[in-house]
């Protein structure tokens, strides 16, 4: 497993590097979203609008972080559960170029396979570890859909915020891999 600092936007020689189970210090813009942000991203799809931002290169966090302290910019900041982004994910690859997800959890063969077609990457972040993660995030603002409260879409810009390769552009999956290395010592 090899180690890589990252700056977004993503290219496609950022992401054909790297492998499931690599540890990635990702640093610049991070957007968030949940699904009823994606959800409304996908019915602006769907009109012919505009997003509220350009996906292309970028890396969508799945997170609903809590409100921030005094002097902070954001609260903990742990990830959500993957798998309802699903719908969503494939299209956002494909129609306009994103390039990176992070959250927790496995997510579809449909993901699977756009990562793969597009040359795109699922990161899995640090889960029950949302204060570290939220100490990689220097500054956030509210983007879009203000009225989803926590799930508004927020501009992150990070320094170093650590994730690891879960779902590579070669097909490669980390939970499959550490299935099979541990099916191995038992």
């Amino acid at each position: 497993m090899a180690e890589y600092k990252l700056k977004t936007p993503l290219t496609d020689e950022d992401i054909l590097k790297l492998k499931a189970g690599d540890k990635v210090y990702l640093s610049g813009v991070v957007y968030t979203g949940r699904d009823a942000a994606h959800m409304r991203m996908i019915d602006a799809l769907n009109k012919g609008q505009d997003l509220p931002f350009d996906p292309k290169g970028q890396v969508i966090y799945y997170v609903g972080p809590s409100p921030a302290r005094p002097g902070y910019p954001i609260g903990s900041a742990g990830p959500t559960t993957s798998y309802r982004m699903n719908p969503f994910a494939p299209v956002l690859i494909a129609q306009k170029g994103l390039k990176g997800m992070i959250g927790k959890g496995k997510m579809s063969q449909e993901v699977k396979d756009a990562c793969v077609k597009y040359k795109a990457v699922y990161f899995a972040s640090i889960g029950g570890a949302a204060a570290v993660v939220g100490s990689a995030i220097k500054k956030a603002e509210v983007v879009a859909y203000d009225d989803l409260g926590p799930e508004a879409v927020r501009k992150l810009e990070v320094e170093d915020m650590p994730v690891f390769v879960c779902y590579d552009a070669y097909g490669n999956d980390l939970y499959e891999l550490a299935k099979k290395e541990w099916a191995n010592k038992l």
